[in-house]
């Protein structure tokens, strides 16, 4: 009966051995090629490859952290366009691999589906993001609210479209192939967009959650490296041999110490604190308001400890200085198996780089590996820690109901304040 029925399935087109031998066995990813800039090249040749990888990645670094300020300076709309543009970079680089990877079987539509869903997710949570931040705007074209009313039924009318496209490119004796791409897309649209999402609801928070956990990242980057290239003599993990417990260690304290400190500076103005917010008569981003508690600064008990050290009983600091520590300290500690990860995947793929975009560090993929594990968690921290509850978008939502429902909350509002005391005692409107 066994072998009756799976000749049944070789003849109705199911794995045959033909597609077992090319769905196992991944190619090997050619690696990028060296494309450091001949002028270090040249400034460079002398040093040993140790010494020279050193100056290259130090050199480009600086470059990337001036052009960070930059951005920051240009202002918050500047910022989310450079989010997207790393989002689609990182997405493209991580196609490319599973193209490459599987070049020679000329997959049907792999590239043209994998864009075509990127542009889905992004629609819808971009749509989303329009919605709770613009609604005056959304409002008041027509066009806009018809497009938000319908927002998710016009995503998931894409998607499926999509789904159904995918379905027609399905090919005998590729099926496997097929459908491992289909997946390969979609953790990859999990991986980025939805991370890259989170990093502009937390800039909408204010500025300073943008720009203190990506700085406490690169400064555990730098500093890990820096210990472990001095000092480092203690293998970490087997997925990446160069990472040492020395460069672990060091990075933490050396972390934790900066997101103190560039936290206190940061924390005294109001362009990195207040939330950014649209302003409708301008129609332009504002980022002005007065600093709630968090960004002011207040006396703290120094323990007993550090008081015999110091000499110091009370010391000033801003409430966020605290919540620092805890980004800080998942930047050291857990920020890093972003990496780890990331490692874990190229040695898969047996690659040294997502790609060759920035010589010394690799692709964009490889500088944000850890990036979009720290947005994860500044979002939940935020939800979990310091966001309450929106007085602005819940009247954006009361102003979206009907008359009749309006009238019904504002009678219940009514009565719940002057049973508490809070209203004079007035005949209710129906």
């Amino acid at each position: 009966m066994g072998s009756e029925a799976e000749d049944k399935i070789e003849k109705d087109g199911g794995a045959s051995d033909s597609e077992c031998k090319a769905d196992t066995g991944v190619p090997e990813v050619p690696p990028p090629a060296d494309d450091t800039p001949e002028v270090l090249n040249k400034a460079l040749s002398g040093l040993s490859s140790r010494w020279k990888n050193w100056w290259v990645r130090g050199i480009l670094t600086l470059a990337m952290i001036a052009f960070f300020f930059l951005i920051i300076y240009l202002g918050p709309m500047v910022l989310m366009m450079i989010v997207l543009c790393v989002q689609i970079k990182c997405f493209h680089e991580i196609i490319t691999i599973g193209y490459s990877v599987y070049h020679s079987y000329h997959l049907p539509w792999f590239r043209t589906l994998s864009w075509y869903f990127l542009l889905c997710v992004n629609y819808f949570f971009y749509g989303e993001t329009v919605t709770d931040y613009f609604f005056t705007l959304v409002q008041r074209e027509e066009p806009l609210r018809i497009l938000s009313k319908y927002h998710r039924f016009i995503s998931f009318a894409l998607y499926l479209s999509g789904f159904c496209m995918f379905v027609l490119s399905l090919v005998k004796k590729h099926y496997r192939l097929q459908f491992y791409m289909f997946g390969w897309t979609h953790v990859t649209l999990l991986i980025v967009v939805t991370q890259s999402h989170l990093i502009i609801h937390n800039l909408f928070e204010g500025m300073i959650w943008f720009i203190v956990p990506i700085s406490c990242v690169i400064c555990n980057d730098i500093m890990a490296y820096m210990f472990g290239f001095f000092f480092g003599r203690t293998p970490l993990i087997k997925l990446s041999p160069k990472k040492t417990w020395e460069g672990f260690i060091g990075g933490f304290f050396s972390t934790v110490v900066f997101g103190i400190l560039f936290s206190y500076l940061m924390a005294g103005y109001r362009y990195f604190v207040c939330p950014v917010e649209f302003s409708n008569d301008s129609n332009s981003f504002t980022v002005d308001c007065e600093p709630s508690e968090l960004f002011q600064l207040q006396d703290y008990t120094l323990p007993s400890v550090l008081e015999s050290i110091t000499g110091w009983t009370t010391v000033k600091l801003y409430p966020f200085q605290i919540h620092s520590i805890a980004l800080s300290a998942f930047a050291s500690i857990v920020g890093p198996f972003g990496g780890f990860f990331a490692s874990g995947f190229k040695r898969a793929f047996k690659i040294k780089d997502f790609a060759n975009t920035i010589p010394g560090h690799g692709g964009i993929m490889d500088r944000f590996d850890c990036q979009y594990l720290m947005a994860t968690f500044v979002n939940v921290y935020i939800a979990s820690f310091i966001r309450g509850p929106n007085p602005t978008k819940v009247i954006q939502q009361l102003l979206a109901l009907r008359p009749d429902q309006q009238l019904h909350i504002y009678n219940s509002l009514k009565a719940h304040l002057t049973e508490r005391g809070l209203l004079a005692n007035e005949v209710v409107i129906f």
